[in-house]
């Protein structure tokens, strides 16, 4: 256990002071390697404390429990032959590992980005993606003794939910060493706080986060907020999507930008050839606007809640195939439950290889504008433009 000794130490240390909160392991050594990071928590199975890895491969998840005992070989062999990195989080310190490609390891350790244990019950042992953070206090999702404020948990089901998702689509992409996101249209920050704290502090990837949102009360606030928390990485600008001006961009979100603010948002991914693009359209106003007056034969569209949600469908399958055209593969599918919002559709684009049908696709949008009697979409109008 030599080079990895101080590690366990600290681990066996963080266990008897009993403010240990959980390993994450990450960074294979293979890029071909299908096992992409692993999960440890401490759980409680009848009166015994033991140690529930979570292997999470390309394709599926898998969950062992062991023994503190059996634990440290299996430890020490993913450390020494799979993961380059792994970070111990207590509510003490943060313990990081590094290890290089001839095997030589450093270990450092820095201030605690969690500051409450979550339960060590088997029973409540379903896997979230946020524990009781800091910024989630500041935010007013929990209280100052890291219970989920009540009229908040939607919200906090909402945040995970998202990471879930955001999760998937980075696994499955190519993105550069260093990742710079954009948030468009970022508000009170909520799941621009979640994605930058779960990415740069549990899984460890080196990322920019910038949320864009055009209310500079809101852009202090949420500066405010980062600063507090220790998050270098991730600032908030006062500007419009339309004025914001930055090529270096992987992965765009634009979550609930009103109207046509989506496909600004949108359009800016395109410019800035983002490998992913995520929005969730709101406020779908110029289509129906432009269509007002006009006798609709299909008579589905006599009915108003029916023509509303009609004309939601027609506008996001044509930002659909205007993403496909330029060499995205997309899917449309819902967020979370309508129980929770009717803002639920989410649309999501992602750089594609692929040789694209330029003609086909283009029939397609004509085909749908002609049934609908749409003259011009507003997407359509930022790429000539």
């Amino acid at each position: 256990m030599g080079k990895t000794e101080g590690f366990f130490k600290a681990i066996e240390s963080s266990i008897e002071r009993d403010d240990f909160v959980k390993i994450t392991l990450s960074k294979p050594f293979s890029k071909e390697s299908d096992l992409i990071n692993v999960y440890i928590r401490l759980i409680i199975i009848k009166n015994q404390k033991k140690l529930s890895v979570t292997y999470h491969y390309k394709t599926n998840d898998q969950v062992k429990n062991y023994s503190l005992g059996n634990f440290e070989k299996i430890l020490e062999d993913l450390l020494l032959n799979s993961f380059r990195n792994g970070v111990l989080f207590s509510t003490s310190e943060n313990t990081q590992i590094f290890i290089n490609k001839k095997r030589k390891v450093t270990i450092k350790t820095t201030a605690p980005s969690i500051l409450e244990k979550p339960s060590e019950n088997h029973d409540c042992n379903k896997e979230t993606r946020v524990g009781e953070e800091v910024y989630l206090k500041h935010l007013g999702v929990m209280n100052s003794q890291g219970k989920i404020i009540h009229k908040m948990a939607d919200k906090y089901r909402q945040i995970n939910k998202y990471l879930e998702i955001i999760e998937g689509l980075i696994n499955s992409s190519k993105l550069p060493k260093t990742v710079h996101i954009v948030d468009m249209g970022s508000g009170k920050g909520y799941l621009t706080f979640a994605l930058y704290n779960y990415l740069k502090n549990t899984k460890n990837i080196d990322v920019k986060v910038t949320g864009i949102e055009l209310r500079s009360k809101l852009v202090d606030y949420c500066n405010d907020i980062a600063e507090k928390c220790g998050f270098t990485e991730l600032n908030f600008k006062c500007t419009s999507i339309q004025d914001f001006d930055n090529n270096q961009v992987d992965i765009l979100i634009a979550l609930h930008a009103c109207d046509t603010a989506t496909d600004d948002a949108i359009y800016k991914g395109m410019a800035a050839k983002a490998e992913i693009i995520v929005t969730a359209p709101c406020c779908h106003k110029q289509i129906r606007q432009q269509l007002k007056g006009q006798d609709q034969g299909n008579p589905i569209l006599k009915y108003g809640i029916f023509k509303e949600r009609q004309f939601e469908m027609v506008t996001d399958t044509i930002r659909a195939l205007i993403l496909e055209k330029e060499n995205y593969n997309t899917k449309i599918f819902e967020f979370i439950s309508n129980e929770h919002t009717r803002k639920n559709v989410m649309l999501v684009g992602t750089k594609s290889t692929k040789k694209v049908e330029v003609d086909l696709i283009e029939k397609k949008i004509s085909e749908l504008k002609s049934d609908f009697g749409v003259t011009e979409h507003y997407l359509e109008k930022l790429i000539r433009t």
